[in-house]
C-alpha cells in the first residue's frame, strides 16, 4: 500500500514557506496596527485566521479533492476590503490554497485529484540540440514548476496569476522515444518505450502526435494553468519547439453537492473502474518498481533503472461524435456502456462501485450487460487483469469542418508498463467495443515519465547526468 508521506496532494507546505507567509502577513499586521490603533478591530484574530485558512483548509480541500470534488468553502476572511482591495492580503479560499509538492518519490500530475483545467504540450529539441541543451532545459522546467507549484512568482513574471495561490497546480514532465535518439541516449531507452501497435480505429495525425519532450499541466484556476504554460513555453527558449499542444477542462471542485466521479462530455460518469492508491497492487501497476532494469540495452521487458518510481503515460486525443451519441436514446447509451447514466452504476444493480455481474441474464434470455459494451470489454477480468489510472481531460475545440463539435477526451492513462495496461484493453476495445461507432481516436503519443525529484535535483538528471 502507498505511503501518504509518498503521496504529493496530501503533503503541506514546507516550514519555509510558512515563514515567509509569516514574515509577510507581520509586516500587514503592524501596517494595519498603525491605521487602525483605535478601532478596536481585533486584527491579530484575522491575521490568525487567515494562517489557519491557508494550513487547515489548503489540506481540506486537498482530501475533498481526492474525493472528487466536494463543495468549497468560499473565503473565511470576514473583511471583504482585505480581500478585494488593491494589493490586499485576503483570505485565500480552499480551491486557491490547495498545493501540490514539487519534490518526491513520484512526479506530481499522476495521482493528484483531477484539476478543472490542464494543458498537454509536446515539444521537439530544436536542430543541433542535443543532451547538454536538453539537461539545460530540464532544470529551468524544474526550477520554474517548483517556483510556480509553490504558489510564488518567478524572477521575471508576466503577472497573469496575481493574486492567485497555487491553485493544486502541477507540471509533468515525460520523454518521447524520438528523445533518445536526439540526445545519444538511445542506449538507455526502456523498451516500454517501443511504439505502440496500429489499431483499427485509429485515424492519427502524426503532426499532433508523440514528441520529444510532453508537459501536462494541470490547475484548479484557468489562469493559474495558463501561467504555468506561458512560462514552460518561455523556458523552452532556442533549445525546444512546441510539436503540438492541447487545452483541456474537468468539472469545477466545488461543483456539486457532494463528491462524484467526473462525467465526459457524453454525460457518462468516467474512471469508475480505476485502481486506488489504497489498493494493495497500486504502485505495481501504476510506477516501475526500483531494481527492474533491463540491462539499459532497451531490450529487456523491465524499464531502465532512472525510471525508478516513474510511470509511462499513454496520451490520446478521441474525438466524441457528439451528434451522433445524443440521437441514442437513454437505454441505447446504456446498453453502450453498460452502466446507468443517472448515477454510473452498473445496469446489473447497485451503485456505482457495484462489480459488474457479467453473467447475468434478464427476462428476455440476453445478457443484461451486452457482449459489446465498453464497461464489460475494458474490465480487468476480462483482459488478464490489465489496468492503468485513468487521468482525462475534456476538450472543446469549436465546429469542425463537418459543422459538428470539434469536442471529446484528451485521454491520459498511467501504467508501470504499456503492454500490459493500454495496449491489451486497446486491442481487445478494438476488437468489438460499442462505443467505437461514436469516438474516432485522432492523435496519440507514449512517454517514459522518470520518478520525482529529490531535493536539489531536477527531473531527469538520473537520465541525463549518468
Amino acid at each position: 500500500m502507498e505511503d501518504p508521506g509518498d503521496r504529493p496532494y496530501l503533503r503541506h507546505r514546507p516550514d519555509h514557506h510558512r515563514q515567509e507567509r509569516e514574515d509577510r502577513l507581520n509586516q500587514v499586521t503592524e501596517s494595519d496596527n498603525n491605521t487602525s490603533e483605535n478601532s478596536g478591530t481585533t486584527v491579530d484574530i484575522s491575521r490568525r485566521r487567515l494562517l489557519g485558512t491557508v494550513g487547515a483548509a489548503g489540506a481540506a480541500g486537498l482530501v475533498i479533492g481526492a474525493a472528487g470534488g466536494a463543495g468549497i468553502a468560499g473565503a473565511v476572511s470576514g473583511d471583504e476590503s482585505s480581500a478585494t482591495g488593491a494589493g490586499g492580503p485576503g483570505a485565500l479560499t480552499s480551491v486557491g490554497a490547495t498545493e501540490v509538492m514539487f519534490h518526491g518519490k513520484h512526479q506530481a500530475g499522476i495521482t493528484t485529484p483531477l484539476q478543472a483545467r490542464g494543458h498537454l504540450i509536446a515539444f521537439d529539441l530544436a536542430p543541433g540540440a542535443g543532451r547538454k541543451e536538453a539537461a539545460a532545459l530540464l532544470r529551468r522546467w524544474s526550477a520554474t514548476a517548483r517556483t510556480l507549484m509553490a504558489g510564488e512568482a518567478p524572477a521575471v513574471d508576466t503577472g497573469i496569476a496575481l493574486d492567485a495561490g497555487p491553485s493544486s497546480l502541477t507540471l509533468t514532465f515525460g520523454f518521447g522515444r524520438t528523445f533518445f535518439d536526439r540526445t545519444g541516449l538511445a542506449s538507455r531507452r526502456p523498451s516500454a518505450l517501443d511504439p505502440l501497435p496500429a489499431f483499427s480505429s485509429d485515424a492519427l495525425d502524426p503532426r499532433r502526435s508523440e514528441g520529444d519532450l510532453w508537459v501536462q499541466i494541470g490547475a484548479d484556476d484557468a489562469l493559474v494553468a495558463f501561467h504555468a504554460l506561458r512560462a514552460v513555453q518561455k523556458d523552452a527558449g532556442d533549445a525546444a519547439r512546441v510539436r503540438w499542444q492541447m487545452n483541456g477542462f474537468n468539472r469545477s471542485a466545488g461543483a456539486t453537492a457532494k463528491p462524484m466521479t467526473a462525467r465526459n462530455l457524453m454525460g457518462q460518469v468516467d474512471g469508475t473502474g480505476n485502481p486506488k492508491p489504497s489498493d494493495p497492487d497500486f504502485d505495481q501497476r501504476i510506477f516501475v518498481p526500483a531494481g527492474a532494469a533491463d540491462g539499459g540495452t532497451g531490450a529487456g521487458t523491465g524499464a531502465a533503472a532512472w525510471m525508478a518510481g516513474g510511470s509511462y503515460a499513454v496520451v490520446r486525443r478521441i474525438r466524441m461524435l457528439l451528434d451522433d451519441w445524443e440521437k441514442l436514446p437513454l437505454d441505447r447509451q446504456e446498453k453502450v456502456i453498460g452502466r446507468r447514466k443517472s448515477d454510473g452504476a452498473p445496469l446489473t444493480g447497485g451503485s456505482e462501485t457495484t462489480e459488474l455481474d457479467l453473467n447475468k441474464f434478464g427476462p428476455d434470455g440476453k445478457l443484461v450487460i451486452p457482449d459489446n459494451a465498453h464497461s464489460r470489454i475494458s474490465a480487468p477480468e476480462q483482459n488478464g487483469g490489465a489496468a492503468m489510472l485513468r487521468r482525462p481531460f475534456s476538450f472543446h475545440d469549436g465546429i469542425g469542418p463537418d459543422g459538428t463539435p470539434d469536442a471529446g477526451l484528451l485521454f491520459v492513462c498511467w501504467q508501470a508498463d504499456p503492454l500490459r495496461g493500454f495496449v491489451p484493453v486497446q486491442r481487445k476495445l478494438d476488437r468489438g467495443d460499442a462505443l467505437s461507432a461514436f469516438i474516432r481516436h485522432e492523435a496519440s503519443g507514449l512517454f517514459a515519465v522518470p520518478g520525482g525529484p529529490a531535493e536539489g535535483e531536477y527531473v531527469g538528471q538520473r537520465l541525463l547526468e549518468s
